[in-house]
């Protein structure tokens, strides 16, 4: 066992050559019953973004009522009650995100009325926002959240708004 650690090049690759390009996968689980919603049109967004990113993903996005969505926030967070968006990264790269993010319909939905807009706007931005942690976008210091927040703006603008994502 003394080449633990070592790499070696699969059959056909030299040292020098990249890998291929890893596959995208998107898994979309819908446990909430309070607004029917696409899952096609989630994970459609979820793949454009991936492709403004300039990245690939394995990406879990999984569609909560606020019992569960509080639950997960209490077991992982230890903060009480319902929210919007949870992420969770398992292992990043610029190149290719690995995670999964719960988002609470049902917040979405009291956003939405709250903001002034469409809930399936607000959806798509909680996906969009999901992504951003996953590619090292932060939002715990002003300076960064507002890097961040105007990145979130510019893609919902583009790939929500004016796509119309969830009214296909």
């Amino acid at each position: 066992m003394g080449d633990q650690g070592v790499k070696r090049p699969s059959a056909g690759r030299t040292p020098s050559t990249p890998p291929p390009p890893a596959a995208t996968l998107i898994q979309i689980e819908n446990r909430q019953r309070i607004q029917p919603v696409a899952r096609p049109a989630v994970a459609a967004l979820v793949e454009a973004t991936l492709q403004r990113l300039h990245c690939t993903g394995e990406i879990g996005v999984h569609l909560v009522g606020p019992k569960e969505m509080a639950q997960v926030n209490w077991d992982y967070l230890r903060h009480e009650g319902s929210t919007d968006v949870i992420t969770f990264d398992h292992g990043s790269t610029a190149e290719h995100l690995y995670g999964e993010c719960f988002i609470c319909v049902a917040d979405a939905i009291a956003q939405a009325r709250d903001w002034q807009t469409a809930w399936p706007e607000e959806l798509g931005r909680y996906v969009i926002h999901a992504l951003l942690h996953l590619a090292g976008h932060d939002d715990l210091e002003p300076a960064a959240r507002k890097v961040m927040k105007r990145r979130e703006n510019a893609l919902t603008r583009a790939l929500v708004v004016e796509s119309r994502w969830l009214r296909r």
